[in-house]
């Protein structure tokens, strides 16, 4: 394994995972939270909301189109 593997934090999302979204609005922020006994949040601004949506799209019709559609 490569150190840059290292440098990133990764958490294993499957389709059982409880995934809840808690609006912050006083800091016009979305918690999303990962998990349940010990879970991961990713605080993300307002603003940054579009470009975390379109990212997981295109990762998503990448994963269509190269047949991954389990």
């Amino acid at each position: 394994m490569s150190s840059e593997a290292r440098d990133i934090a990764q958490v294993f999302m499957t389709a059982d995972l409880p995934v809840r979204a808690r609006a912050l609005p006083f800091a016009d922020r979305l918690e999303p939270r990962f998990g349940k006994a010990f879970p991961v949040a990713l605080v993300t601004d307002r603003a940054a909301l579009p470009r975390l949506i379109k990212a997981i799209e295109a990762g998503q019709m990448d994963l269509d189109s190269a047949g991954g559609g389990r």
